[in-house]
């Protein structure tokens, strides 16, 4: 009888169908589990709020003083709507990227293939998560305890004013930050590999004829056992999704304070761009007029200055008023008014978010698979 010594593991087949319910149920649970830290996080990121708070539970009691308990789920009701979208995308997506990286179905997966996978993720789920977020940010930012309006609301002036594109504003951002679904999974399968105990030691199988049977038996009771030892614990489980959650959360947290404050803000209004372009346009033509009247002589270079300085004027006009207009004009101006610490606002109540979040994720996620797989 032959008998196999490999000890590792095989990853699991899930049906698609599978990922997705159980993306699902665990999105929506971890959404209402971390949605008061995220509200936090956002006031903090906000430049319009920022400043009112100092600590991560000041800002809690300040919520609750002021705005009661439902000031700390304001805009839950977008993502709550998305979230059957978006998180069973995310495991739907990140299961058939990985699929279709493997030649073989059996295949164990490297952490960089699932590194790939789960960026590709990330990009893919933007398009849903940017237009959401939007929506949840400025319902967050409300500060008043009086109604807010929903999400339907929001959405609708947001589009009947800018269109489309306003409801994508941040899109760019959103997909730079998602992308660190790539280091979320790669973490959380890292540590499961690490955290995984070692099969117990296989038991000399005799080949005597006269005890066939008893070593048969004996043989399906370690396959049995090694089965068992192939699943983590619930405790590693939620161990490795916590630092799934920390690990993702710390590479790209500068991202989605820029991510908050160009969605936190309205986008660049038509009419004060109608009304720059139009002042832009006739200062340059008063600036080539001069030139034309000052000497007798054509004066290409001082046109051409003079051209490049109201070019210059205008764009530092532009972001002084806007400073959140574009992805790197909000780098840039949030550097200069509060230095390297401002990509770090809100960390804390985001590092504490992320802990119970993830292990709530992945561990609805695991019960919700293994009750369906059987």
């Amino acid at each position: 009888m032959s008998v196999d010594n490999s000890n590792e593991p095989k990853p699991r087949q899930v049906h698609p169908v599978v990922d997705f319910i159980g993306g699902t149920i665990s999105g929506m649970a971890a959404l209402t589990v971390g949605y008061p830290l995220d509200t936090i996080k956002v006031r903090f990121q906000n430049p319009e709020t920022s400043g009112k708070y100092s600590t991560t539970f000041g800002a809690f009691t300040t919520i609750v003083r002021e705005e009661r308990i439902a000031g700390l789920f304001k805009g839950i009701s977008s993502p709550m709507m998305a979230c059957a979208f978006i998180n069973g995308l995310v495991f739907g997506s990140y299961g058939s990227l990985m699929r279709m990286q493997l030649k073989n179905e059996d295949d164990l997966p490297t952490l960089t293939q699932i590194t790939l996978a789960g960026a590709g993720t990330g990009i893919i789920t933007s398009v849903i998560v940017c237009p959401t977020e939007l929506i949840k940010i400025r319902q967050q930012a409300m500060l008043s305890a009086t109604r807010i309006p929903s999400a339907f609301e929001v959405a609708a002036d947001i589009f009947r004013r800018q269109g489309v594109r306003g409801l994508y504003r941040g899109i760019t951002t959103t997909a730079l930050r998602d992308c660190s679904y790539g280091i979320y999974f790669c973490t959380y399968e890292g540590t499961c590999r690490f955290l995984r105990p070692s099969p117990p030691p296989r038991s000399r199988i005799d080949t005597d004829t006269d005890t066939a049977a008893h070593h048969q038996n004996h043989a399906s009771l370690i396959d049995e056992v090694e089965d068992e030892f192939s699943h983590l614990s619930w405790t590693r489980l939620l161990v490795a999704g916590g630092l799934a959650g920390v690990m993702s959360w710390i590479v790209t947290f500068p991202v989605d304070v820029i991510k908050t404050r160009m969605q936190a803000t309205e986008w660049y209004p038509r009419g004060e761009s109608e009304s720059l372009r139009s002042t832009v346009s006739s200062a340059v033509a008063g600036a080539r007029s001069q030139a034309s009247t000052s000497s007798a002589l054509p004066q290409p270079a001082a046109v051409t200055w003079s051209t490049v300085g109201v070019r210059r004027a205008s764009s530092a006009t532009r972001i002084e008023r806007h400073p959140y207009r574009t992805t790197w004009s909000s780098f840039v101006n949030s550097y200069r008014a509060e230095g390297w610490r401002v990509f770090y606002m809100g960390l804390s109540p985001t590092l504490i978010r992320s802990i119970p979040v993830n292990m709530v994720t992945f561990g609805v996620f695991e019960m919700v698979v293994g009750l369906m797989g059987r």
